[in-house]
């Protein structure tokens, strides 16, 4: 049973992998590489032949596990895509969001190449169209937590909440020995992405008992979050600290679980009258249709807090001074308004949409703070000004960062090095092998011999393209 490892290997983004099994071929994620040492791959055609996948499983919605599905499909792949309910309801907007930002920006790159004489063999072309993006959309199936899908007599999978973001899910496959039909299945496991234990609005991760292989996160491997205080009152202190230098707080923020993160912390310190009065923008169509989705799936994807609070009329997603903005004009607005304000735009790791728009005109502004909630991958824009360069490149020009720089690691929705531990002792017994992946090479590298002195297990990180034999 060959497991291919085709993203997210020794990097963070682009997780894509494909188990040959009982005579089936499997692709689990089917992710966008993010990196920009990395985008070239996202042209490239698959190390396979797509019409010969017969399922894409997901693990959850975010861009760099669901992104290269519309490729996936426009290049032939027929199977179904199957994942839970919710996850289809946010890959529908988060798909469509990414064709339509393709297609801007290869119109973009048209003009500007037409502007400045450019006469290149190739026009600029979008990654794939938004008809693409639809088109994909119609193969996807739903599935709930915890309940098994048949994929042959041999194979089955379930996915198991993983605590990352809505509708999240760990995979475990269980295969049955056709030679030995009483004999003891074997099971792969997938994590996914993992998140942290007491997160609001979205349950804990569960812990598996079982896996002869694992296949396992390790984004933050190396170390744990470093959070001074809680959340709420970094929050709190950072949102003062801003209104009282007369500048604006902007939040690069992702759509998918941090907006809606933020949403509670700001409702509750507003409501709590931690901070001022002030307007709160979540300047982001995708991460306002995304907290619809959050409403319209409590049962099986919130936690009983956040189902108490929607149940009482208690929303976190309403409160004074909170305005949703869905179009361009209501986006250009904000730069009109005197006073303080928070501004949360995506993309959560400045590559594109409204947030470098915000940037441009107030990252040269030392009233300003910029506020980094999340992840920031190397070569990304949201890297380089965590880093504090002089200078960055934004829509073209060249930007002089004097902002104010703050970063809160509490809000992640991905596991530090403690909660991945936390979780690996789950297992009943070590697995055959673990597969470190979704991580930085230095990062990954860390993690496995952490693992290998605490627990002795036998750990692999394994390079782009290569293959594992899981037998």
């Amino acid at each position: 049973m060959p497991l291919h490892f085709l993203g997210a290997n020794r990097q963070v983004t682009g997780s894509r992998y494909l188990l040959e099994v009982a005579g089936l071929r499997i692709l689990v994620d089917c992710g966008l590489f993010q990196e920009r040492p990395f985008l070239t791959r996202n042209w490239e055609d698959p190390p396979f032949d797509p019409r010969s996948i017969d399922f894409l499983i997901l693990t959850h919605a975010h861009l760099d596990h669901v992104g290269l599905v519309p490729r996936l499909v426009a290049q032939g792949f027929r199977g179904p895509i199957v994942t839970i309910d919710a996850t289809i309801d946010l890959a529908k907007i988060v798909l469509t969001d990414s064709a339509e930002i393709q297609e801007e920006d290869a119109e973009f790159k048209r003009r500007r190449h037409a502007k400045e004489g450019r006469k290149g063999r190739f026009e600029p072309a979008p990654l794939y169209t938004l008809d693409q993006a639809n088109k994909a959309l119609k193969q996807f199936r739903s599935i709930a937590f915890n309940e098994p899908l048949s994929l042959s007599p041999e194979v089955t999978v379930r996915w198991i909440k993983a605590g990352h973001i809505l509708g999240a899910g760990s995979l475990q496959f269980t295969i049955a020995d056709k030679t030995n039909p009483g004999g003891e299945p074997r099971r792969i496991v997938f994590s996914g992405d993992l998140g942290l234990w007491n997160k609001p609005l979205i349950p804990d991760p569960e812990l598996i008992p079982q896996a002869d292989y694992l296949v396992m996160e390790s984004t933050y491997g190396d170390k744990d979050h470093d959070v001074q205080g809680s959340v709420e009152d970094n929050i709190a202190r950072i949102v003062n600290e801003t209104v009282a230098a007369g500048g604006n707080l902007l939040i690069p923020t992702f759509a998918i679980e941090r907006a809606q993160d933020l949403l509670f912390y700001f409702s509750k310190l507003t409501r709590a009258k931690k901070i001022p009065m002030l307007s709160v923008f979540l300047d982001s169509p995708m991460a306002i249709d995304a907290t619809q989705i959050f409403v319209d799936h409590p049962d099986c994807c919130l936690d009983a807090e956040t189902v108490e609070m929607l149940r009482t009329g208690n929303s976190p997603f309403k409160f004074p001074g909170l305005r949703f903005l869905r179009t361009g004009e209501e986006s250009k607005s904000i730069n009109h308004i005197r006073g303080s304000c928070v501004i949360m735009a995506g993309a959560g790791m400045c590559t594109a949409g409204r947030i470098k728009h915000h940037l441009a005109h107030h990252l040269a502004n030392p009233a300003t703070t910029v506020l980094f909630v999340g992840y920031q991958a190397q070569g990304t824009l949201g890297r380089e000004i965590l880093e504090r360069r002089p200078t960055v490149r934004i829509l073209g020009f060249y930007t002089p960062v004097r902002a104010r720089i703050e970063q809160i690691s509490g809000l992640s929705a991905h596991a530090d090095r403690s909660t991945l531990l936390r979780w690996l002792g789950g297992f009943q017994q070590p697995p055959k092998k673990l597969f470190l992946t979704h991580g930085e090479e230095a990062v990954s590298l860390a993690l496995a011999q952490t693992i290998r002195e605490k627990l002795k297990w036998d750990v692999e990180v394994p390079e782009y393209q290569s293959v594992a034999p899981v037998e």
